[in-house]
């Protein structure tokens, strides 16, 4: 039995969540709406537990154009691969203290650390790029995508999966971060058996024989722990974030527990004031898709007129044996003038409907980034300095929204990965230093993003020092090059392209390099005045 307190918990529980799901109803229908026409497999999520989900239920039939879902896929590409390509390192870990950041070891570390995260992150058991791909795509479409990141159930590593916006909603903290997540969602009585063997109500336990794929719903609760935390403890009573699942049907508290980094990073796309949700691209652009919708059902029905068209004829009887076949003989279907006297209905202007058309899929085309990024293939020509200029502009037009998704979701998702690596035992053994300094660290983003943001400074420093070569060459003075610090402009610029510490020699080795150099030149000199030396040496003697 449960106590009283555990009781109370369960039905607190219950009680926001049904608090939380009706205070959300027009962002749901608004949701519903989108997944209608762009996203069908979500039809029907929105409306929680009152819209049971038969397997392979049709949901596409209010889709006309298929223009939309299309545009959001290519989306959803560009943005992953913007933000966080698979065959690329796109962010890095560093010491958040300058002077720490400096200390080769420490350097070494956080890149050993970040190689660690990459290699569970994108492990095959982990799940990551699909569950991240469906949250990027429901951020696009919906405003707002979350996913929940773990443990690897029964082994050591990191396992994600993506939590579709119609079970899970939140709350945000004072300083407008999302601190609460409060889930409902259904699971099959033998499924919450495996989860919760020895809490499970007898109520679910009953049907395991009769029906054990019976779907019940439960709710899990996340958020700030303000009673009974204490940092000092081990167990979840240390951890900041409490965690609560409750049986819904019997408001039964089933297992507790805590986080000590927030479980479910949210991807909210571009947040409007006073909301904890996201605003998509497609919210912006809903009335362009229900305008096409309805102009390909219009020019469907012009194209079938215009294909088998409407026939006028005169009602004298004449035609009473018409047959539109192809090859038939129709006696009596012209006057003795050579006057058609069937004559098909015109059936309008269908030029002027797939004129209307593309009008409103460019405006799906720009809010979803495919028009930008259409510049670079009809323009294969391109030099490189031009493409290098083009991906500056499209890092400067991308950069707002996108630079959202890397500071709130990225940044959320990184902290619970290291957490969970942390605690697993799965990072490197930190150096003296940073363990003094208390581990702190901060993301540096590497992404394509990123890097055509900092091509600008790349370039400048390159066509800048083009244009003194130029100079040098027909001047034949080399004064200009000493303005120029080669060694930084060697390190930044290795760093603006992604350059790996460890391909980097460090600061010692290029001193011993350069010592080496310099001894040999020494050397050589040496070697080539010796015969001069020994000249004046016998010719002393000879005198």
């Amino acid at each position: 039995m449960f106590s009283g307190n555990k009781t109370e918990r369960a039905a607190a529980a219950v009680r926001e969540y049904e608090r939380l799901s009706a205070n959300r109803g027009i962002l749901d229908s608004h949701c519903e709406e989108i997944a209608e026409r762009v996203v069908p497999r979500s039809k029907g999520l929105f409306l929680g537990k009152i819209n049971p989900i038969n397997v392979g239920d049709k949901k596409n039939e209010e889709i006309f154009d298929s223009s939309p879902a299309i545009a959001l896929s290519r989306m959803v590409a560009i943005i992953d691969s913007l933000l966080s390509p698979r065959n690329e390192t796109w962010h890095r870990l560093s010491a958040n203290d300058p002077n720490l950041a400096k200390i080769r070891s420490v350097q070494l570390y956080f890149e050993e650390a970040n190689q660690t995260l990459f290699r569970h992150r994108y492990a095959a058991k982990a799940n990551f790029s699909s569950q991240n791909y469906q949250t990027l795509e429901s951020s696009c479409a919906f405003g707002t995508g979350s996913m929940f990141v773990d443990a690897l159930y029964g082994e050591q590593g990191l396992r994600y999966r993506n939590i579709h916006l119609g079970e899970i909603y939140f709350k945000e903290n004072h300083q407008g971060q999302v601190d609460t997540a409060i889930r409902c969602f259904p699971m099959s009585a033998r499924q919450a058996l495996q989860k919760w063997p020895k809490t499970l109500p007898d109520t679910i336990r009953k049907t395991l024989v009769t029906d054990p794929d019976k779907e019940f719903w439960f709710v899990h609760e996340v958020k700030p722990r303000i009673e009974g935390y204490d940092p000092t403890r081990k167990d979840f009573k240390g951890m900041f974030y409490q965690s609560l699942y409750v049986s819904l049907e019997d408001k039964a508290e089933l297992d507790e527990g805590g986080y000590n980094v927030f479980p479910y990073p949210a991807a909210r796309f571009n947040k409007s004031h006073r909301e904890p949700y996201g605003r998509g691209a497609f919210m912006d652009v809903l009335p362009a898709i229900k305008t096409l919708n309805l102009q390909k059902k219009v020019l469907l029905k012009q194209g079938h007129m215009a294909v088998d068209p409407i026939y006028l004829m005169h009602d004298d009887g004449i035609m009473d044996g018409f047959a539109a076949i192809p090859g038939t003989m129709v006696p009596g279907g012209v006057s003795k003038e050579g006057r058609q006297l069937v004559q098909a209905l015109q059936p309008g202007n269908v030029s002027l409907g797939k004129d209307l058309m593309d009008l409103e899929k460019q405006a799906i085309d720009d809010a979803s980034f495919v028009s930008l990024f259409q510049i670079l293939i009809e323009n294969p020509q391109m030099s490189a300095t031009e493409v290098l200029e083009r991906s500056k502009e499209k890092g400067i037009l991308l950069a707002p929204p996108l630079g959202i998704l890397q500071t709130e979701y990225h940044g959320a998702l990184i902290e619970r990965e290291l957490d969970l690596l942390s605690m697993q035992g799965l990072l490197p053994e930190m150096p003296p230093e940073l363990v003094e300094a208390g581990g702190g660290f901060r993301v540096d983003y590497e992404s394509p993003l990123n890097r055509s943001q900092r091509s600008g400074e790349s370039s400048g420093v390159m066509r800048t020092i083009e244009s003194m070569l130029a100079v040098v060459n027909v001047t034949q003075n080399p004064e200009p090059l000493d303005f120029f610090n080669w060694d930084v402009i060697a390190k930044e610029t290795a760093f603006n392209q992604g350059v790996p510490t460890r391909y980097m020699r460090s600061d010692e080795e290029v001193q011993a390099i350069r010592q080496g150099r310099a001894q040999q030149a020494e050397d050589e000199k040496a070697i080539q005045a010796a015969p001069a030396a020994a000249a004046m040496v016998k010719a002393a003697n000879n005198a």
